[in-house]
């Protein structure tokens, strides 16, 4: 049983546990996928032959993964050092371990891709290299059978019009960061939800959805804003010099819940009139207390761009093809893990309003490296970031084996933003030009490959 939480300063405390020493600082990257039917482009689905579970087992048989099941059905797989877990519509997901250097992460993703291909290539199914099915409609693709999901599916609709799609359709790129204090880590919590706009801007991935354009360059990005304003989106008050991890607390406290887990079972938290952390908290729920399993678990429902567990986790990036993964674990390792880096990229965004924040993520969401901050686009500010980025990893002086620092991780994704281009322009170009809006050529051209992901 966990511990009680006894009184508020416990869920400051619970903050305060995720500091660590510099040394001590690693970095963990979470990477999303969507895989489709190879011959028609539809979403995987996650039951029956050539499904998801079915690729769930073959990798637990091939690779020695161990499964994870809920009622019999397998939904996951735990492996020596990550994991494979499945998103609601049947999004792959690989989490990593945490790592000091991106080399590591490089080996670990690398072996990833090699694993999914061998699998996916046994049962007719494609990962591709987007942010977001791009044929499938939500009420065509199977809703996983995990009970935290079947809580929050209904609930969604609830609360926002396009949070089912985010469940279903969506796939993102996520990094996770440590800290050494509370005031390094509401810098860094700072930083991160300051650079949300250049972050979307350059990692725009998802203009296509339903079967065709969709208006936007990351139309994930725009789905978060309609998906739940009680737990999403960018924070105004960690932009105050005295943000405090108090305040987050404060903040989560008055997040709704979606549930508790009991002797590994999942109680709706979510029935009208439903109930916020800090009345669950003060008053308790029946016969439950909250306990600090409870509020981990809470915590893990909040999705703002950036969110504080015991460690940073930056959430905004669509998922990208295979070479460009690791340039946000690599992106952010260079910035937040060098002090004068970290100064340097709030120094880019530290005068604008929060309105003007909002605006600018809108605008990145609809035209990526061309919104505007006044006279500047994203563009110039994507390559400034990228650049203050490799600089920090240049003096950070991580080296693989033919003696690269981690800013190799990041070349491709600066030329990319330098020729004025995203991945979502690109997709864009081509749907209208050479695929000629076909669904086989698409897939065909935005499939992983095995070929060298550097």
């Amino acid at each position: 049983m966990s511990d009680l939480l006894e009184k508020k300063e416990d869920l400051i405390t619970y903050f305060e546990g995720g500091a660590k020493p510099r040394d001590q600082w690693r970095v963990g990257s979470e990477y999303e996928k969507v895989a489709v039917r190879t011959s028609d482009g539809t979403a995987l689905p996650y039951s029956g032959t050539g499904g998801v579970e079915e690729l769930l087992r073959r990798m637990a048989d091939d690779y020695g993964f161990e499964p994870e099941d809920e009622h019999g059905r397998v939904l996951a797989l735990k492996g020596k050092r990550a994991s494979i877990t499945i998103e609601p519509g049947g999004q792959i997901e690989l989490s990593g371990e945490q790592c000091d250097t991106i080399h590591c992460a490089y080996h670990e993703f690398s072996e990833h891709v090699d694993q999914l291909l061998e699998v996916t290539g046994k049962i007719g199914a494609t990962v591709l290299g987007l942010g977001m099915q791009p044929i499938s409609r939500i009420e065509q693709i199977e809703l996983l059978p995990k009970a935290r999901y079947h809580i929050m599916y209904p609930y969604m609709a609830r609360k926002g019009r396009l949070g089912q799609r985010m469940m279903k359709q969506t796939a993102g790129v996520q990094a996770n960061l440590d800290y050494s204090d509370e005031r390094n880590a509401m810098q860094k919590l700072r930083v991160s939800m300051g650079i949300v706009p250049i972050l979307y801007a350059i990692f725009a991935n998802s203009p296509l959805s339903d079967g065709g354009l969709n208006g936007y360059q990351s139309f994930r990005g725009h789905i978060w804003t309609d998906t739940d304003n009680e737990r999403s989106g960018t924070l105004e008050f960690v932009f105050r010099d005295d943000c405090s991890f108090e305040d987050y607390a404060e903040y989560a406290l008055d997040v709704p819940m979606y549930f508790l887990i009991r002797n590994h079972e999942y109680v709706d938290m979510t029935r009208p009139p439903g109930i916020t952390f800090r009345k669950y908290f003060e008053h308790g729920f029946g016969k439950e207390r909250a306990t600090v399993e409870d509020w981990t678990n809470h915590l893990t429902t909040i999705f703002t761009e950036v969110r504080l567990k015991r460690y940073i986790e930056v959430r905004t990036p669509d998922s990208q093809p295979p070479a460009f993964m690791l340039a946000l674990p690599a992106l952010l390792k260079g910035i937040l893990y060098t002090d004068d880096c970290l100064g340097a990229a709030w120094d880019l965004v530290k005068r604008w309003s929060f309105r003007e924040r909002l605006e600018l993520t809108d605008q990145a969401h609809k035209i990526g490296l061309e919104a505007r901050a006044g006279r500047i686009t994203m563009q110039e500010l994507g390559n400034e970031l990228l650049s203050i980025a490799a600089k920090g990893l240049e003096r950070q002086r991580a080296l693989n084996k033919r003696g690269d620092d981690e800013s190799i991780y990041l070349l491709r994704l600066m030329d990319l933003v330098r020729s004025g281009h995203t991945q979502a322009s690109l997709v864009v170009s081509r749907w209208k030009g050479e695929w000629n809006r076909d669904v086989n050529r698409l897939v065909a051209g935005c499939a992983y490959k095995s070929e060298p992901i550097l």
